[in-house]
């Protein structure tokens, strides 16, 4: 519920009551002395869901952006006629919740205040995030989630094309920009004082560590955590509930993949450059599209009518850009998702043509104990490299040749050439 005060310009109090009272609002009236301009001010309770169309009615009666209005929370209200207003919007199609456009606007706009702070949370995030996939530390990567401040201006940008602010939307976009700059940029450094300057494992190798590798290739399915982190921000923000947890949703879509992003500029792996940089193009665009889409959908529109119709034009043109980038960007997602698919066939026929070639040997008491299948580091359309197989066997047994027939036998299933290499464990047992 929220309580407002008005204050009202002189002549326009009677309007005001007469279209309060039509409205079964609850209200009271003060004098104003402070000024001739205005005559009182009035305070009046209403449901969250309410303030919107009756702000628009006492606009209606004269009542403009400098009658001097405040909205606030309100913890409790025992009014039986308050009660009464309640059940009557809770008949409507509009959520409880749902707060008013200026509402809104206004928290949209104290989301993106402080430009300063948000660079210096989102570097520090940013370095936390890379010192967490380096270390394979999940832990570490979700803190570093936590003081990210990314939701801000993604919701900034996509209320200021609904309410017509060009302003809080290019506010909104100019730091989504420059909050991703700083995050691979702080990434990359980072990353690179720690690589030469001796503070990580010498021969450290990035794609082997499994927090970085699953930012390397990115599939299809990074298009629902992004899309979903944009509606749950927007429903947080509109129906005024607090987003600091949605914010830690919207962190896990952006900040991993901008640090893994800057390791591979730092380490020089182009692959992780583009997997992980594609990443993040996917899912800030994503994020803005959902909230976008939701917002007009909510009903949200320019306080004037006669900005609706433009309003609706930029709104369609900018979907129109995001869907067009998104789809081309996720066939690129598409083809890393059937390469996975691919590769994990391949691997399957792998193993399966390694175990029928040791099955054939006449060496009973030889044992396979492990294939692994290394493979080219091509982002997408990549292929086996080598094959190692391991085996074991008791000291008296001799080492049968079979890195040939396994080789044959891969060859014909895959159709290409890959190497490989058959290495021996004798097996001793004491009693």
């Amino acid at each position: 519920m929220r309580l407002v005060q008005v204050r009202i310009p002189t002549g326009k109090l009677e309007g005001v009551i007469m279209r309060l009272d039509s409205a079964g609002v609850d209200y009271v009236v003060a004098d104003e002395t402070s000024s001739r301009e205005f005559s009182a001010v009035i305070t009046f309770p209403l449901p969250t869901n309410a303030v919107e169309s009756v702000l628009a009615e006492l606009r209606e009666a004269g009542i403009d952006e400098n009658a001097y209005t405040v909205i606030v929370q309100a913890e409790t209200v025992i009014s039986k006629q308050f009660d009464e207003l309640t059940e009557e919007y809770k008949q409507t199609k509009e959520s409880e919740n749902k707060i008013a456009r200026e509402e809104l606007q206004t928290t949209a706009e104290n989301m993106v205040s402080g430009p300063r702070i948000y660079l210096v949370m989102t570097l520090i995030s940013s370095v936390v995030a890379t010192a967490g996939l380096l270390l394979d530390s999940a832990a570490t990567v979700v803190g570093s989630m936590v003081i990210a401040p990314l939701i801000g201006p993604a919701m900034a940008a996509s209320v200021g094309t609904v309410v017509d602010d060009h302003e809080l939307f290019v506010r909104g976009i100019r730091l989504q920009v420059s909050g991703i700059v700083v995050a691979i940029g702080s990434a990359a450094l980072f990353a690179a004082i720690l690589r030469f300057g001796n503070l990580v494992p010498p021969g450290l190798e990035p794609l082997a560590i499994g927090e970085i590798r699953e930012r390397l290739a990115p599939n299809i399915l990074v298009l629902a955590i992004a899309l979903g982190s944009g509606v749950a921000g927007i429903i947080s923000l509109m129906t005024g509930v607090s987003v600091a947890l949605v914010g830690v949703m919207i962190a896990v879509a952006l900040i991993p993949p901008a640090a893994a992003m800057g390791i591979g500029i730092a380490y020089g792996i182009p692959s992780l450059t583009i997997g992980s940089g594609v990443f993040v193009l996917v899912n800030v665009l994503s994020i803005n599209l959902a909230a976008l889409t939701v917002l007009w959908y909510a009903g949200y529109r320019p306080e004037a009518w006669v900005r609706v119709s433009n309003v609706r034009s930029a709104v369609l043109k900018r979907t129109v850009v995001l869907v067009v980038v998104i789809l081309l960007l996720s066939s690129f997602l598409a083809g890393i998702t059937y390469d996975a698919h691919v590769g994990s066939l391949e691997e399957q026929t792998v193993e399966t043509a390694v175990a029928d070639v040791i099955a054939e040997t006449e060496h009973e008491q030889l044992r396979l104990d492990e294939v692994t299948v290394s493979r080219t580091d091509d982002i997408v359309f990549s292929e086996v490299d080598s094959v190692v197989v391991t085996l074991s066997l008791p000291p008296e047994e001799p080492s049968p040749l079979l890195a040939e027939p396994i080789h044959e036998a891969i060859l014909r299933e895959l159709g290409y050439d890959v190497s490989i290499e058959v290495r021996y464990l004798e097996v001793q047992k004491v009693g």
